[in-house]
């Protein structure tokens, strides 16, 4: 029985990954987004409170219009910071600019937004859910199931993959949009994602209850967190084969690189040799999600670690050469890594292979592997959802606690205090 059941999780996953690879972004896709007001009614998504009676809540308008972040994106433009940005980059206004409202609000073309669509709305429903024209009133329907509405555009943001893609595609840019280092040397914030925490940190609008496990795989936070830090990986070298990065000028596109490397005083000397043998000075491109994957396969692939150690290696050497020789770095490594990320984002982790995985991110945290920021905070993300997942997040909370202190303001984080503090939580487990 154990394996029949693990076989229909297989083949439901199998089939929402082939639909995902086939399925454009919301912003891409061809179908008109009708807007949320299309979604608010009361006899829809609209309710004031969960309707115990309905295999859904109903209330997810609700939920999105009042705690969720996505619905005042539209709105962050409109504020004295926003301005000021704008202002900087010789904008008339934020909320008018296509490079803001591509991230800020469900920004498709003129000729697909349906009669109830306002671009104030922010990043709504359909921004994540796809365009409704074909499958706004067929969803509601009693004999309409879930692959039903994905073979009508809607997004199969339930494969853990699609979602990390889509995701990243504000959180991390695409081809077409991008948070330049000039669009965060005007004011921008650094941007920063984990797939499974920011996931967790939304207010939730579904219950993964049995009835939600007939419709729809279920993905436990494990899978999500491994998911979300491979297409981190991957993206980020993808994106360094587009012309953000490959555009000619003196100075490269420097928001691929360690902000910290720069950011931090003069007299702070944080420079050490590493594997890629950078020299001292040297910029280095911001590896944080490749730094976490060849930790994580130190446990599950061992044998993948030498080769993919290697390709790494050989893309920070060539970030010092020339963007030909990062393009061509950036695509073997692409290469090497791509057969083992859904491999990672579908397996089944047991309590001692998360143990395993906890042990060894601190192991490595404790040995000044993760000297950079960036990689040190996606490192305690990864511990903290391990514990929350192994269910002894309570026990060890003094030391989840002083770990997340070290890296919760990045421009106080020393990496020392870091190792120090990963030390003392192994001790602790």
């Amino acid at each position: 029985m154990v394996r029949r059941k693990l076989t229909a999780l297989a083949l439901l996953l199998g089939i929402a990954a082939g639909i995902a690879q086939a399925q454009p972004l919301p912003e891409k896709g061809a179908d008109i987004h009708e807007g949320v007001a299309s979604c608010a009614t009361s006899v829809c998504h609209g309710k004031v409170s969960a309707d115990p009676e309905s295999n859904v809540w109903l209330n997810e308008y609700r939920i999105w219009l009042r705690q969720d972040y996505h619905s005042r994106a539209y709105r962050t433009l409109q504020t004295a910071q926003s301005g000021a940005i704008a202002d900087k980059l010789g904008l008339p206004s934020a909320q008018g600019a296509k490079i803001c409202l591509d991230c800020h609000a469900d920004n498709v073309p003129a000729e697909a937004r349906g009669r109830r669509f306002q671009i104030s709305d922010g990043v709504g429903c359909e921004a994540c859910h796809g365009g409704g024209g074909r499958w706004l009133e067929s969803h509601a329907e009693a004999t309409t199931s879930h692959a039903d509405n994905l073979a009508k555009g809607m997004y199969p943001t339930e494969d853990p993959m699609a979602r990390a893609r889509l995701c990243l595609s504000c959180h991390l840019g695409t081809k077409d949009k991008f948070a330049t280092h000039e669009i965060m040397g005007a004011g921008h914030p650094r941007l920063s994602f984990e797939l499974e925490t920011f996931t967790v940190n939304q207010p939730a609008h579904y219950e993964a209850d049995a009835d939600y496990r007939e419709r729809k795989p279920y993905i436990a936070s494990v899978n999500m967190w491994l998911a979300g830090l491979a297409v981190t990986g991957m993206h980020t070298l993808e994106l360094l084969q587009e012309e953000w990065f490959t555009q000619q000028s003196l100075v490269p596109e420097l928001s691929f690189f360690q902000c910290h490397a720069c950011h931090h005083p003069m007299d702070d000397l944080r420079w050490s040799s590493e594997p890629d043998r950078l020299p001292p000075g040297a910029v280095r491109l911001n590896d944080a999600s490749l730094v976490l994957l060849l930790a994580v396969l130190e446990t599950l692939s061992p044998d993948d670690v030498a080769g993919l150690r290697a390709d790494l290696n050989a893309l920070h050497q060539a970030s010092q050469q020339s963007r030909e020789r990062v393009v061509s770095a950036a695509r073997a490594l692409h290469a090497r890594l791509e057969p083992l990320v859904e491999r990672l984002s579908k397996g089944s982790y047991g309590p001692e292979q998360q143990r395993q995985l906890r042990r060894e991110l601190l192991a490595q945290s404790a040995a000044e592997r993760f000297r950079h920021f960036t990689a040190a905070e996606q490192a305690f993300l990864a511990v903290e959802t391990l514990s929350l997942s192994l269910g002894d997040a309570e026990r060890l909370k003094s030391g989840l606690d002083a770990l997340y202190g070290s890296v919760e303001d990045e421009n106080r984080f020393v990496p020392q205090q870091f190792a120090v503090l990963a030390r003392q939580l192994m001790g602790a487990l």
